[in-house]
């Protein structure tokens, strides 16, 4: 079974999270939502969510991939926890995928994950990602890094990264109970 964790922050994009945990879980996928804090997390839309576990208690599991959601404050809340810099540092050594929406991919670039990568994100922040490596596409891979746009490509974007984990007859078959345009 592959491993994945969403780390969620207050203020994060509500789309962007749920549409993904829901599509990797019914890939099969186990999917663990973390809290940076204890209790109920307040997205960007005032949407609160109960997360699996807290953070601190996943920090040693074996990850197959880390997907970081968007939105603002949850952007930058997950930029400035440290660790959040540990797991990116730990999956780049592992050469393990990495993926980030919208706002996100700011975090990914902080953390030197972006070098020399082509990369996309929320136009808003494109200002804050060097490099002319940026992207108009909805969804940009490159190597184990996966960037998309905005909470309007996150099923396109959880959608790529069951692909990625398993292939693309698991697209098919998830997209049976969904009908996304694929």
């Amino acid at each position: 079974m592959k491993n994945v964790l969403v780390p969620l922050a207050p203020g994060f994009e509500e789309i962007e999270t749920i549409t993904v945990v829901d599509i990797l879980r019914r890939s099969g996928a186990r999917v663990t939502l973390a809290g940076t804090i204890e209790g109920p997390i307040e997205g960007s839309r005032g949407v609160r969510v109960l997360p699996d576990e807290p953070l601190n208690n996943v920090l040693s599991d074996e990850l197959d991939l880390v997907v970081l959601p968007g939105g603002q404050p949850g952007t930058d809340n997950l930029k400035n926890d440290p660790r959040i810099s540990s797991i990116l540092v730990e999956m780049k050594q592992g050469k393990r995928l990495i993926a980030a929406i919208c706002a996100a991919p700011v975090i990914l670039e902080k953390n030197g994950l972006l070098n020399n990568r082509n990369r996309t994100s929320h136009p808003s922040v494109k200002e804050g990602l060097t490099g002319s490596l940026y992207l108009e596409d909805r969804v940009v891979v490159d190597g184990n890094i996966i960037t998309s746009r905005a909470p309007g490509t996150a099923m396109e974007f959880a959608l790529t990264l069951v692909e990625i984990l398993f292939g693309k007859d698991r697209v098919y078959t998830v997209n049976k109970g969904v009908m996304a345009k694929i």
